[in-house]
């Protein structure tokens, strides 16, 4: 004879119930669910050493196919430089006014790739690591703000072959180089608020991956990487709210700092007004708000 266990039935105020009442009755929580700001910082912070060994893996292993390696990390951006200068130097004379054009050029060249890169890898931060996203369980910001990590790791190596030319060019070192740390550090800060704004967009619609070089294309003809902002803004033939928008782009401001840090001839007049307060505004706007913007949905990452 076989013994059935019955359930009692429930009484009219558990029926009643709603299932997030029945849920807190019995302890039981959303997987998955949205921690608070500061506990989501703080598991963030507990991941620190994810983030940094994350990074450093993908930068490892972005090259490993190639035979020449980790070389290409500078080359890259120097070949743009090279089609750049030939282009827009040598065909369309933007060179004609500019001290130390070439420096001026592959500064410009390495910050914006700094920036363009960054954007680009968070797009797809989420989106196209959704195995690691629903197989584990961390911070989600976490991925975004390892590639952009991966990226300055990228930029830091670039810089040594930046040092080389700017010396056989004959810029001189100087103690205005040091100012390139907190300028880096800046804008490291708006490229990972801006990527992990990009982050839960791309989750959510992950076509904007392939909108998003066209958009990067166009913000890079107007932040002054091939031409110089100073000089065509000083012949006051172009609107005043023009003018504006091109000094104060936080891509041309951050190119324009590294500029006025490593280049001699490039001097203080030739930045925007208020520089370093733009700067440090554009790394709060979008850092602060691009990690709570992108918190707000942590919630919806990897599901459906």
């Amino acid at each position: 004879m076989s013994q059935v266990l019955h359930t009692p039935p429930p009484t009219a105020a558990e029926a009643a119930e709603t299932p997030a009442q029945l849920a807190a009755r019995y302890g039981l929580s959303v997987s998955g669910a949205r921690p608070s700001l500061p506990e989501y910082v703080r598991q963030l912070w507990a991941r620190r050493h994810f983030i940094t060994a994350f990074a450093t893996a993908k930068l490892t292993a972005q090259y490993s196919q190639a035979k020449l390696g980790q070389v290409w990390q500078v080359m890259t951006p120097l070949l743009n430089a090279a089609v750049y200068y030939f282009i827009f130097g040598v065909l369309l004379g933007t060179k004609h006014g500019v001290p130390d054009y070439v420096p001026f050029l592959v500064t410009g060249v390495f910050i914006w790739t700094f920036t363009q890169s960054s954007i680009m890898a968070g797009t797809r931060a989420i989106s196209g690591n959704l195995g690691l996203v629903r197989a584990l369980h961390f911070p989600r910001a976490a991925l975004p703000i390892s590639f952009c990590l991966q990226q300055l790791q990228q930029l830091l190596f670039s810089m040594a072959a930046l040092i080389v030319i700017l010396l056989c060019f004959g810029v001189p070192v100087a103690a205005s180089w040091l100012l390139a740390i907190p300028a880096l550090v800046l804008q490291f800060m708006f490229n990972a608020g801006v990527s992990m704004i990009m982050a839960r967009m791309g989750a959510k619609t992950p076509d904007i991956a392939q909108l998003m070089p066209f958009i990067l294309r166009t913000w890079m003809y107007v932040s002054g990487v091939m031409w110089s902002i100073d000089n065509l803004t000083a012949k006051d033939h172009l609107p005043r709210l023009v003018t504006v928008a091109l000094e104060t782009n936080p891509a041309a401001v951050y190119i324009d700092l590294m500029r006025f840090a490593l280049i001699d001839s490039f001097h203080a007049h030739q930045l925007p007004p208020h520089v370093w307060a733009a700067a440090t505004g554009w790394a709060l706007i979008a850092g602060v708000g691009g990690f709570i913007y992108f918190w707000k949905a942590e919630e919806t990452y990897g599901r459906g």
